[in-house]
């Protein structure tokens, strides 16, 4: 039995006024304190809101009039919506495309940039620009780089093989992918530094003895890189479905939701219930719903990746 031990079982086997007189000697008041008004913000900002909603979500409201009390209609009118499947089947859409394309990106460029020696703060500044420029700055770029005339910058480029001009987010096949694309080239700096920071946290020892037995770059990304990043691949991983999920700025700055209801997704429904239809309460039990999924995948993910992620 080791000291410490010995000496938390002698703490809890004094009296309990005992006990809170050491505890407040001991610097646990000001510690109490301190701890409070952090306690009350929090729980201000971020669980009054959803206590909050949890109310509206059983109204009918548009905040100016008083509410009606409606019980479960709204959610009723919400599985009731045919747009509520298309909206989700958009949104898992994205979600999909992003990673496809999204995931592996980062985690192929932090790879490269660990084997530079020379340049690799130069690259990690050069990755993490995107991330610099706000998010509806860097849709409005991208929107201008998809214009669909021949004199928009894509089209001039593919115009120089002899290829276009292609209509891109006015195309329903070709929308969603245009998006994601965009999505991708924004955030994937934040990730790509994320990795490379786990990248140089793996014992270099690994990577030395793998060199002197003749593996390539590719066998050392497969026997060590990918192990050693287990654990933070899942945990980004869990992180981007919950953003995709959530996906709004793109396909609301770029296409508004088209063209004919092709890139509409469960955040955008969201904002028309409560900003173009005034029904708070319609909006409030969808997101509710959204909440409730997004909460029973990340419990299932959490529990199917639990051994992966320690092994």
């Amino acid at each position: 039995m080791t000291q410490a031990t010995t000496a938390a079982q002698r703490r809890r086997a004094q009296p309990l006024p005992r006990r809170l007189w050491i505890w407040a000697r001991g610097g646990g008041v000001t510690t109490f304190l301190f701890f409070v008004p952090l306690l009350f913000t929090f729980a201000y900002f971020a669980w009054w809101p959803i206590l909050r909603s949890l109310v509206l979500a059983l109204q009918k409201t548009n905040l100016v009039t008083e509410p009606t009390w409606v019980g479960l209609e709204n959610f009723q009118r919400v599985l009731a919506d045919p747009l509520l499947g298309t909206a989700v089947a958009n949104t898992l859409l994205f979600a999909g495309l992003a990673m496809l394309i999204g995931f592996p990106v980062p985690v192929l460029l932090a790879t490269f940039m660990a084997e530079m020696r020379r340049s690799r703060q130069f690259a990690s500044v050069l990755a993490y620009l995107p991330v610099i420029i706000p998010p509806v700055v860097s849709v409005l770029l991208w929107k201008q780089f998809y214009d669909p005339s021949p004199d928009g910058l894509f089209n001039s480029v593919l115009g120089l093989f002899g290829i276009g001009p292609l209509p891109f987010l006015q195309d329903p096949n070709t929308a969603m992918l245009d998006i994601v694309i965009q999505a991708t080239w924004a955030g994937f700096g934040q990730s790509t530094i994320i990795y490379l920071a786990a990248l140089m946290s793996v014992p270099p020892e690994l990577y030395e003895a793998s060199e002197m037995d003749g593996a390539k770059v590719v066998r050392r990304f497969w026997h060590i890189t990918l192990p050693q990043m287990r654990g933070i691949m899942l945990l980004m991983l869990l992180l981007q479905i919950i953003g995709t999920m959530q996906v709004f700025t793109e396909p609301f700055v770029m296409t508004g939701g088209g063209p004919v209801n092709r890139t509409t997704t469960v955040l955008m429904l969201i904002y028309n219930y409560a900003f173009q239809q005034g029904d708070y309460g319609k909006a409030t039990a969808l997101s509710l719903l959204l909440a409730v999924v997004l909460t029973i995948v990340s419990a299932v993910y959490l529990r199917l990746t639990r051994s992966w992620s320690k092994s």
